[in-house]
């Protein structure tokens, strides 16, 4: 029987690999990512089983923005009407339609505003700053894609739904998991795409990938 394989996408990480800001991922660089995935010598005698891809929806709140007025005059901001957003919601429903792609959706929470990290950028040699609106970002948090991801990789080793479970992420926070897999006689291969991860991942994976895949 020919072995099979799972490919699990932290999504977060991979959009930050394929894409920025100014130019999302989109979902031709995912397909084309995963068949660079299946080409690999490591991987290319083994049968896909599925695609995972663990994301959140994008952020669809209207918040008033400070230091945009008076209190009672706060520029309010539609984070639902950004091209961002846009971006972000076509390319989770055309994953979806994708043969063998199943997409696992946390979620996010609005937390407030922050500073960006470069006012108070610790190398400047300042003792104040004067902060503008254009000096806000909004406090994103996702919740629960984690948790998603570890049940996952538990349930395809439980089950012996996959002999390898390709993971995409340069996250250590799955070792657990990572650790439960391989005492289930799974193997662990791990596509860091050139992103640097803490030392004790490597002990709990079979294969560490860690060239970077150009998608043009």
């Amino acid at each position: 029987m020919q072995r099979s394989f799972a490919v699990l996408i932290d999504a977060g990480f991979l959009k930050r690999k394929l894409g920025s800001q100014e130019n999302p991922m989109s979902t031709q660089n995912v397909v084309d990512f995963i068949e660079k995935i299946k080409a690999r010598p490591e991987i290319s005698d083994l049968t896909l089983h599925r695609v995972y891809y663990y994301d959140a929806e994008p952020l669809a709140v209207t918040k008033p923005k400070p230091l945009t007025g008076g209190k009672q005059h706060w520029q309010r901001v539609n984070f639902s009407s950004t091209p961002l957003y846009s971006a972000n919601m076509q390319l989770l429903q055309e994953l979806k339609r994708k043969p063998f792609f199943a997409v696992r959706l946390g979620e996010v929470n609005f937390r407030g505003w922050l500073v960006k990290p470069q006012i108070l950028d610790p190398k400047k040699a300042i003792t104040q700053v004067q902060i503008t609106d254009a000096d806000l970002i909004p406090n994103i948090q996702q919740k629960g894609v984690d948790m998603k991801i570890g049940l996952d990789i538990s349930s395809l080793s439980l089950k012996n739904h996959v002999d390898v479970i390709v993971m995409v992420t340069g996250d250590s926070d799955f070792i657990p998991a990572m650790k439960f897999a391989r005492r289930e006689g799974k193997q662990i291969y791990l596509f860091t795409l050139g992103h640097s991860v803490r030392p004790e991942v490597y002990a709990h994976t079979d294969l560490c990938i860690e060239d970077k895949i150009e998608i043009l």
